[in-house]
């Protein structure tokens, strides 16, 4: 497989922070490709460094040593906003606590990042709404976040997550905080969004079963990434 069949493509990839004189090491040189258009988990304990990868892998964080590829787009060579345009236009975040806007209602939080990238468009409310009906959530167009349960919520981020129509789906266990049944409403959701979508998903968890489900899997431990599928 050429590194041009790959969406995302990161090479003797490090992070560390320091404690006074201490070098705490996060990612310490990994590399791997991951697939356009597939569904790749990262598993890990929790601090394994799941987060971190994605957040280098976002262009929110730069690394150590080492680079991330997207698109033939190296992020790391791009400046701090234009790591942010990128991100914008490519990139859609799923985060395990939703970080829905609460002054602003379900399908204004959905359509949210439309007018971050100044798209201004009458075909705007249709898309969002579109979103909106396929994760289920219609009804709730119009009410404000805290009225949701977890699950809704879960829901109008995935949304929010596409609307800009992004290539790429990073997902930061998106189900962490859900209970087992809406946890898997939600994954056949998201997994059904990416295939008839054609996205790319990269999805940390700690759900060993979805393995199965995936493309591709890696664990993270000891700061390493090992391939488990």
């Amino acid at each position: 497989m050429t590194r041009y069949e790959y969406c995302v493509e990161f090479s003797n990839l490090s992070k560390s922070y320091f404690d006074g004189d201490k070098e705490i090491k996060i990612v310490d040189n990994v590399s791997a490709g991951f697939r356009d258009s597939k569904i790749t988990l990262l598993l890990g304990r929790s601090g394994s460094g799941k987060s971190t990868l994605l957040n280098l892998i976002s262009g929110v964080d730069i690394p150590s040593a080492g680079s991330v590829v997207i698109n033939n787009s190296t992020l790391n060579n791009l400046s701090e906003n234009n790591r942010t345009l990128f991100r914008r236009k490519h990139i859609g975040i799923i985060f395990q606590s939703f970080h829905l806007i609460p002054s602003l209602t379900v399908l204004e939080n959905v359509l949210f990042p439309l007018e971050l990238n100044n798209i201004d468009s009458s075909s705007n409310n249709e898309a969002a709404t579109e979103l909106l009906e396929k994760v289920g959530l219609i009804e709730k167009a119009d009410v404000f976040p805290d009225t949701l349960s977890g699950g809704e919520k879960q829901r109008a981020a995935i949304a929010r997550a596409i609307v800009h129509d992004p290539k790429i789906i990073l997902a930061d266990e998106p189900t962490g905080n859900l209970d087992n049944i809406t946890r898997d409403h939600i994954v056949r959701i998201l997994f059904d969004l990416v295939k008839d979508k054609n996205k790319t998903l990269i999805m940390a968890t700690h759900s060993e079963d979805l393995i199965v489900l995936s493309d591709g899997a890696y664990f993270i431990e000891n700061h390493k990434l090992k391939s488990l599928k």
